[in-house]
């Protein structure tokens, strides 16, 4: 039997006919619906806990989820959607056992060798590559911007990683979150000011901190000129 173009396009696949193969079974439209969605969901995740790791577990789960239930989606949102919602709730579960497991550390921090530390910091600095500073400058931007969003109060943050960064529409984020449109606008302005503000102080302070002259740099000029003076 000769196969249709469709058949071998997953890209023209609605979202009800790859939820009806991934519920027969056919891995590779399971493996294509998580390489189409990824991204997003994982920024969405991460908006939630914050955690690069805990995002990619999350992630995971939320994809065992939906495999198991794939057979409830009947298309009355977007297959993006009913993931997000999935993702959403894992999400803020594993936050809240997080917050819990963060309460019973605090109890015993005090019997936590500053030794642990030191090594840890050794070996995150170990790890450092050094790369091309046109590379260096866009991380280390890139970096700047993440933790400020990191910062955004929950409410607002997840929020602002889907409408700014996913790029969803505001009728996309209040399914997804089941709040009101105006609440999603409110808050995206929000976050988006706080944002503004945050990435402007933070950018002055760096202002401060360019070109800077202490440290080795100044000890070198001093000693060439004294080397200089005494010859």
């Amino acid at each position: 039997m000769q196969t249709s173009a469709k058949e071998e396009n997953p890209g023209a696949w609605s979202d009800i006919e790859i939820a009806q193969r991934i519920a027969r079974g056919d891995q590779s439209a399971f493996e294509f619906m998580m390489r189409r969605h990824n991204r997003p969901l994982y920024r969405t995740a991460r908006s939630i806990l914050k955690d690069d790791a805990e995002a990619e577990d999350v992630l995971q789960e939320a994809y065992l989820l939906a495999y198991r239930n794939i057979e409830k989606f009947r298309g009355e949102s977007a297959l993006s959607t009913w993931l997000t919602r999935i993702v959403i709730n894992e999400a803020i579960g594993r936050s809240r056992k997080s917050r819990r497991r963060a309460e019973i550390i605090r109890l015993d921090s005090d019997n936590t060798s500053p030794l642990e530390y030191e090594v840890a910091e050794v070996n995150m600095n170990e790890a450092t590559t050094e790369q091309p500073e046109s590379a260096a400058l866009r991380a280390e931007a890139r970096r700047m911007l993440e933790r400020q969003i990191d910062a955004l109060p929950d409410v607002f943050r997840t929020v602002f990683v889907l409408r700014a960064l996913e790029e969803m529409s505001v009728e996309e984020v209040s399914r997804c979150l089941d709040v009101p449109e105006a609440t999603v606008r409110s808050r995206f302005f929000r976050a988006r000011g706080m944002l503004r503000e945050a990435l402007a102080r933070e950018i002055d302070f760096v202002y401060e901190e360019a070109f800077s002259f202490d440290g080795a740099r100044c000890d070198r000029i001093v000693a060439g000129a004294l080397d200089r003076v005494k010859n």
